[in-house]
């Protein structure tokens, strides 16, 4: 029979210990699934966390830019103030995106 370039033949049948291993597997997924059940507060933490992040570190990154904008034009405090809202905007709708919310004319 032709063999191919690692010396074994193409059509082999399947290992039996491969098979075994396979079914094993299978059968410990299945138990560490039934094992672990889903945590639904877990998702909620990490949406609450990300709503913290949004509101609370873009508005101040927004103000911190402004703050040494304003530090180098001598403007202050309009270029940080300015900053801030373009901040808590870009915080709101990125939210909103993150929510798949199309806004008041989304039904």
């Amino acid at each position: 029979m032709a063999e191919d370039e690692t010396g074994q033949e193409p059509t082999s049948p399947q290992d039996a210990r491969l098979t075994s291993l396979e079914e094993r597997l299978k059968r410990a997924e299945q138990v560490e699934v039934a094992r672990k059940p889903v945590d639904s507060a877990k998702g909620i933490r990490s949406a609450g966390w990300m709503v913290a992040q949004n509101l609370i570190g873009m508005p101040a990154g927004g103000f911190l830019i402004g703050f040494l904008l304003d530090k180098l034009l001598g403007t202050a405090p309009w270029i940080a103030l300015a900053l801030m809202f373009v901040g808590f905007a870009g915080a709101v709708w990125d939210l909103m995106k993150k929510q798949g919310s199309d806004g008041p004319q989304g039904k």
